[in-house]
Formats: structure tokens, sequence, C-alpha cells
């Protein structure tokens, strides 16, 4: 009761002083026994946590801040959009604050869930007196603020380090993620000319990501610049790519930055680092400002910082800039990376004869594209992580293809592929254990059928998805399918048309192959693995078309007795498909 009546005490005493009462600090520990409602003392303030926005995300980057320190938020409001292992997210506020304290800024990549991002404070807090935690740095840390020093490059290396800050006007575009698991990408085509005016939502370029070929589209209206990255160059993610400017400018007279490469992936060389001195006792400042720090050589300490608490802000930089006349080193343009069809001109000619005995026969490096090298780690980690089990089983598909054969006297073409399509999903309705996903070590029942049909392309296999199978017909299903494989082929493929799914099918019957296993597409739980069909003499000597199904799956989500219910039941489907396409026949009969 003593600690309860302390702030009012304080408070009425300096209401009724005349004089100026100075800011009074009281240790943490008493502080943490103190209703935090004056501004006599510190505010204790609401922590902010990285969010879990993804059923697979681990860690997510701030791409924008939605609300400033100071400005009062509601239920409901978005606070942030952070980008998860899938898309762009919008993250929300669940009761009414103010925010006090961003900790994390926009761009810091990588931050784990459960980091501690931002502060809030009540309503009726002062917000400017926000306590900060004393395990947390403002720094943020992507990168240290001094790394140790690298060797030198030679000045016909291309450059590293981090981009600089644009000017006011300029606009430095850098590779986006186009998908979740895209870590670089191929420019395919520019779409737009230097010197072109660009309108939001205008295509600028063709990007092949690690998934298909992609169309990056610009957001905001301006004037396309300078191009940094030629067509065929393969560039990481978040490195530097082209220039826009504001209209009205002089696009012919922009800044190249001197560094084109991400900050987290590119070391600082040597000498830029070895002319750099720590900041003072206490100092912090963030990657923009250390940036502009090492791109125009300058001392943090000979800079006075002007934020709070003791932090040096970057408009201090850019004002001791201007008032010492320091300009930067000249730009450098790394060369151009040449195509990947140069090396094949430089290949030997098949006709190139006879190889003389003694010495070794040519060969030819053949680059791995980002969405096989994809492909590989994924196969990877899921043959090693995942405890695959297997199932076997042999369908008669004589009534099947009986109904196709009166489907296509209607003029409705259907595959095998697209009845197991549809007779999966409804085994998959009948055994929900299987329609699952494993995640964190969790079991996670989905409520809905969303298949992965596998389609091979020239750059590899890739899964588009069939979403919500049992409510779509046999013909809807074949016709899904049909669109989704050519867009698969031709590089259409739009994110959401390939991310998620529930499980997946993969039929080799139509290349002769008659059994296989396939592996687990994670978190997926389980995958059917289709063969061709082959003639066989039943007891009675009657002819018998059969196909092989094998079912992969994942032991720690799903039992043996679990597979075999569900092969049990799909068998069922496929031997009497009747059900299948009911309504249909039941329309062609009338």
């Amino acid at each position: 009761m003593a600690q309860m009546m302390i702030p009012r005490i304080a408070l009425l005493s300096i209401k009724n002083s005349n004089r100026v009462v100075p800011r009074i600090f009281v240790p943490l520990k008493y502080q943490r026994s103190c209703f935090h409602t004056s501004w006599i003392l510190d505010v204790k303030g609401k922590e902010v946590l990285m969010p879990s926005l993804s059923p697979t995300m681990e860690s997510g980057t701030i791409v924008k801040w939605l609300k400033k320190e100071g400005e009062k938020v509601e239920a409901g409001d978005a606070l942030a959009d952070i980008q998860t292992d899938k898309a762009v997210v919008t993250m929300e506020v669940d009761e009414e604050s103010i925010l006090a304290k961003i900790i994390v800024p926009e761009g810091t990549k990588d931050i784990k869930v459960g980091t501690l991002i931002a502060l809030t404070v009540e309503t009726d807090e002062d917000w400017k007196s926000v306590e900060m935690p004393d395990t947390v740095s403002v720094t943020p840390a992507p990168a240290p603020t001094a790394p140790p020093p690298t060797p030198s490059v030679s000045a016909a290396a291309p450059p590293t380090g981090a981009p600089s800050p644009p000017p006011p006007g300029q606009t430095n575009v850098i590779m986006p993620a186009l998908s979740p698991t895209m870590t670089s990408g191929t420019i395919v085509k520019w779409l737009k000319k230097e010197g072109d005016e660009i309108e939001p939502g205008d295509a600028l370029a063709e990007i092949q990501t690690d998934k298909a070929v992609m169309t990056f589209e610009v957001e905001d209206e301006g004037i396309f610049a300078k191009i940094l990255a030629p067509e065929g160059s393969q560039v990481e993610l978040g490195e530097l790519i082209a220039i826009t400017v504001e209209k009205g400018m002089d696009w012919k007279n922009v800044v190249v930055p001197t560094t084109m490469k991400p900050s987290a992936a590119a070391p600082v060389t040597g000498p830029a680092v070895a002319d750099k001195t720590s900041a003072p006792s206490g100092q912090v400042y963030g990657l923009a400002v250390k940036r502009l720090l090492e791109e125009y050589n300058i001392d943090a300490a000979s800079v006075k910082g002007t934020g709070r608490p003791n932090r040096l802000l970057k408009s201090d930089v850019l004002a001791y800039i201007q008032a010492h006349n320091i300009s930067k080193a000249p730009p450098k343009i790394a060369p151009p990376p040449k195509a990947e069809r140069a090396k094949k001109d430089r290949a030997p000619s098949p006709s190139k004869a006879h190889v003389p005995s003694g010495r070794p026969s040519d060969y030819e490096d053949i680059p791995v594209s980002n969405i096989r090298a994809v492909i590989a780690k994924r196969l990877g980690e899921s043959k090693s992580t995942i405890p695959h089990s297997y199932a076997y089983i042999d369908i008669t598909i004589d009534k099947l293809m009986e109904i196709r054969s009166e489907l296509k006297a209607d003029g409705i073409n259907t595959s095998i592929n697209d009845f197991i399509t549809k007779a999966t999903a409804h085994a998959l309705v009948e055994c929900p254990f299987i329609n699952t996903l494993y995640q964190n070590g969790q079991i996670i029942r989905m409520p809905r059928v969303d298949i992965s049909v596998a389609v091979a392309t020239d750059t590899g296999l890739i899964t588009p998805i069939v979403f919500d199978v049992t409510a779509k017909s046999v013909a809807d299903i074949s016709k899904g399918i049909k669109e989704l494989a050519e867009k698969a082929r031709s590089g259409r493929l739009k994110p959401e048309e390939f991310q998620g799914g529930t499980f997946t099918i993969s039929n080799l019957g139509m290349f002769g192959i008659k059994q296989f296993c396939a592996i687990i597409n994670p978190p997926q739980t389980a995958i059917l693995a289709v063969g061709g069909g082959r003639e066989e003499l039943d007891g009675a000597l009657q002819k018998r078309t059969k196909i092989s199904t094998t079912l992969s799956y994942d032991r720690r989500a799903i039992d043996e007795d679990q597979a075999a219910d569900f092969l049990a039941v799909l068998r069922a489907m496929l031997e009497d498909p009747t059900f299948l396409v009911a309504g249909r026949l039941r329309a062609l009969r009338e």
C-alpha cells in the first residue's frame, strides 16, 4: 500500500510547488513495484514480439512499420508488414495502446520468432519515457558494427558490401523475393528500356526464381534510369539490379552505388574497416548510418549524435558531410556477367572427333538452375529428416476405363490421372489422418483437400495445386490440371498456384513406369506414386487391367494401419468409380 501511494504523494507535492522539479530516476528494482502512470518514473512498456504468421515461419523480415513512435494504435490496427517464409503478411495489434519504441528497424532480416521488436505503453502513459529492457540492444543485429578486416580486393573485382543510400529522388531497385524459398534469381528479360516512363503496376522485368519465370512489377511511378544487372545474369536476393528516378529528373545523371551486394551476404573490404574507429562510449547507430559512414569514410567519433538516447542519426551524418564538403569515392560498376549461352558457344562441337588414347575425354559443366538447386535441397532434407514408410496396392481399372470411354463419346476427354485425383480427394476425406502436415513436432489436420500434382519441366519437377478437389467434377479437375501443367512448363505459374497443398500425386504411368516410390514433399505427410496400366489374367482366365500405387508416408504422423485404410478406400473408389461421376452420368442418360 505504501508503494502505491508514493507516486500520488510526489504528484501532489509537485502540483503545489512553483519550482521546476527535475526528473527522478528510480532504481530498476523499485520501478518494478510502482505504478508507471506518471512522467516522473520511467514507464514499463509492453513487449511486442516477432509473431509466427505462418505454420512454417521461424524468422521474418520487417518490411515496413505502419505506425510511428508516439502514434496511438487501436485494436485491429495494422502495426507492420512482415515478410515470412511464405509472403508479406500484415501484423495487427489486439489492444489499444501507443507505439512507444521501435527496437528492430525496417529491413532487418532473419528476426527469429519471439524476438522483441517493439514496445507499447498504455494510452494514458508517457511513451517518451518508456523503459528499455536491459537485455536488448537498440542497434540492429544483422551486421556487426565493426566486422573483422578481410583481405583487400582488386579494383577490377565486383564491388561488395552494403548498398549505399540513394540521393533524393532516386530509387535503387533490388532483386525481390518472388517466392518463399528464393535466394537468387536470373534476369530473363528487361521489359523496359533506360529512359522509359513507368507507372504503378507496370511490368519491369521477367525473373526466373527457384520455381518459375515471374514478372516483377513496380509500385511507384518514375523513369527507368539505369540497368545494373544485364539479361542472363544471376543475382542474389537483395542485390541492386536497376535504378529509377522521379519524373522530371535527369535520368541520365544518376548516382550508381559503389556496392551492389546485399549487406548480409557480402563482407566489407579491409581498408574500409581499417579507416573506421569505434563510436564513442554508449553511442549507437543503425545500419543506414553505418553504411553512410563507410561510404564517405567518416570516423563515427567525429560526429555528434542528437538522437535519444545518445544515438547517432542519419541526419547528423548528412549534416556533417554537407558542413565539411566531404565527397565519396567514384562509383564502381561490376563487369556484366557472361550469359550462360556463352559457355555453350565455347563448348567443343560434337563433330570434333576422336580423342587419342591416353588423354581424358572432354566434358561439359552444366550449371544447376535455381529450381533444380531448391529441389535438390528439399529432397535431401526430406530423405534425411523424414522416416519414410511405404505401402503398395494393385487396383483394377476396367470399370474406370469403361466410364472414361462413355465420357469420351460425349465429347469429354479425361485421363486416368483425373479419376485418380478425384478418388484420392474423397479417400482423404474418409481418412483425414492422411490429409495432414507435420510441423514443429505437431500433426496438423487440414480441413480442405488441396492436391499437388507433379509436373515435369525442363528445369525440374514442380507441383502446382488443384484446390478443394472434392468440390470439383472430374471434367473440372481435368481442365485445371491441363492449364496448370501448361503454365508450369512455360514458367507462368503464380506463387499461390504452387505454394501449399495437403497431399501430392506423382504419376509416371505415361512414361511406361510400372511401379516406383516417391519422396514426401514436406511439410506434407504423404505422397501417392502411380504406375502404368498392365494386363493380367485373373482366376477365371479373364484379362484385367491393373495399376500399381505406392503410398510413401511419414511414419511420425501416420501409422501402418492408417496407410492401409487409405489405400483400401482408394481402391474401392477406383474399382467402382460410378460415385465419382454419378452426377455426370445421370445427366447424360437424361
